[in-house]
């Protein structure tokens, strides 16, 4: 994979970022979060979680992400999908891994917004890119 590069020079220093996601089901419904208005895709919505530091495992990573931005213990589950995707400035393979909340009740620590359970259809939340969210739809 050369990432749209159109001549080789700089292709090694590729890399790409590992990012990771928690689907927090309750019922048919699960929980997103609102990304603050000053950071990068400020305002936009996504599913809790954030980078995978070189020490962790995936399921450790999100398991911290989630104790740091929602003040909640997860119980990680398998992994639903994950994806490659590219945004202007960045790659990212993003791993979306189902879970439950063991302890806690979510806060919006870091986030702008929680939006706490949303209705399985998602066709008006506005997230980060379509391409980057998992097809909920089809559940």
């Amino acid at each position: 994979m050369y990432n749209n590069y159109t001549n080789f020079e700089g292709w090694w220093n590729y890399t790409m970022l590992e990012v990771v996601a928690a689907i927090i089901w309750k019922d048919d419904k699960f929980l997103i979060c609102r990304r603050p208005p000053e950071k990068a895709r400020g305002l936009l919505w996504e599913f809790p979680g954030g980078k995978v530091e070189k020490e962790e495992t995936k399921q450790q990573a999100l398991i911290r992400e989630c104790f740091e931005e929602l003040s909640i213990n997860l119980s990680v589950g398998d992994v639903f999908t994950d994806i490659i995707h590219e945004y202007a400035d960045l790659t990212i393979h993003l791993t979306f891994f189902n879970a439950t909340i063991k302890s806690g009740v979510p806060k919006a620590l870091v986030e702008e917004k929680i939006k706490k359970f949303a209705e399985i259809g998602i066709d008006g939340i506005q997230f980060h890119d379509d391409d980057a969210v998992p097809d909920m739809n089809n559940m």
